[in-house]
């Protein structure tokens, strides 16, 4: 009977042990349904995100295929112009200014928002703009062919010729960029320029074969030579013009303009001696109107024609209309007064 109990009292628990281990173990046999054996074995667990990150770089790359700039061989990304090219990153670290570019307008980008302005074939503008540039991180030589002590200042370097004198600085740089416009669409005529005592130098006078001479304290021309309009013949007349004119013949030559007007060949001056001159060589505007420009400038001594930085914005060389307040500082030259000018050549 004994034993009788004893069988059944062990049948009794082990039943109950049994369904003690059912209602341990049947959450695990619901996580087991959940997430199945598949979905959690290492081939299948690498395999999923996998596939997600295929999709993800699938449908960036669709993005940069189908985008505005695939395949438009390019370097500027957008309306900012900014470089996305490794290979096309300037020297100057700069984001505005492209490596590649040999002209002034394929070299500085504008900035974000904003467009050159429109300027008639022909003109100052398209001029300089197409005017070609040195290769990108070039230095600003001096006439006598070492670099100049400040190397900081400049983006880019013109090709603009400058003779082995210590004559082409600030101003005669200014009138440099006027006389070989102007001889490159045979505008003699308005090649002309004051000396310091306001007589007129005339090109149109020069090649023809009339020289300058000095009369008392003043000039005069003298007939006194055949027509010539060779290379050779124009160097001469700007080395009259540079050695006998300057910042204070140059702000005679010009007159006054408002900030809202300002547009390429335009100068901010200082005459007197010694005086400066810097030059609006671009111009560019935004759809609500700002306008933005490009600076550059000749100096003392005689050296390379440049465009300038703007120490406002050390990653863009623009300098914008609304921000022009006085004293107006450039890299090596601050305006104490309102000095925008126009040359009427």
């Amino acid at each position: 009977m004994n034993d009788n109990k004893a069988i059944v009292m062990a049948s009794v628990l082990g039943a109950a042990v049994l369904l003690l281990l059912v209602i341990i173990l049947k959450p695990f046999s619901g996580f087991e349904r959940e997430y199945p054996m598949a979905a959690v074995s290492g081939t299948a667990a690498a395999g999923l995100p996998g596939e997600k990150e295929g999709q993800g770089f699938s449908a960036h790359a669709g993005d940069k295929g189908t985008g505005s700039m695939a395949g438009s061989g390019s370097a500027v990304s957008g309306a900012s112009g900014a470089v996305t090219d490794p290979a096309d990153v300037s020297v100057t670290g700069i984001p505005l200014v492209h490596a590649s570019g040999g002209t002034l307008e394929t070299r500085i980008a504008v900035p974000e928002g904003f467009t050159r302005t429109e300027e008639k074939a022909g003109s100052l503008g398209v001029f300089l703009r197409e005017y070609k540039l040195k290769k990108d991180g070039a230095p600003v030589l001096l006439y006598n062919k070492e670099k100049k002590a400040n190397q900081q200042a400049h983006v880019a370097v013109f090709k603009l010729p400058l003779e082995n004198e210590d004559l082409q600085q600030c101003a005669d740089s200014v009138m440099r960029v006027y006389a070989e416009y102007f001889r490159s669409v045979d505008k003699y005529s308005r090649i002309e320029f004051s000396l310091t005592d306001d007589f007129k130098a005339s090109y149109a006078r020069w090649r023809e074969g009339y020289r300058i001479a000095e009369s008392g304290e003043s000039y005069e021309w003298v007939d006194q030579a055949e027509f010539d309009g060779s290379d050779a013949c124009f160097k001469k007349f700007m080395r009259i013009v540079f050695a006998y004119s300057g910042t204070y013949s140059l702000e005679m030559d010009s007159k006054k303009v408002k900030t809202e007007a300002l547009r390429i060949g335009d100068i901010f001056i200082n005459g007197g001696s010694p005086g400066h001159v810097v030059m609006v060589v671009d111009t560019a505007t935004d759809p609500s109107g700002r306008k933005a420009f490009l600076l550059a400038q000749g100096f003392m001594p005689a050296q390379q024609f440049h465009v300038l930085k703007n120490p406002l914005h050390a990653d863009d060389p623009w300098y914008y209309a609304d921000e022009i307040t006085y004293p107006f500082e450039t890299p090596e030259y601050t305006f104490d007064k309102e000095c925008l000018r126009r040359p009427q050549y």
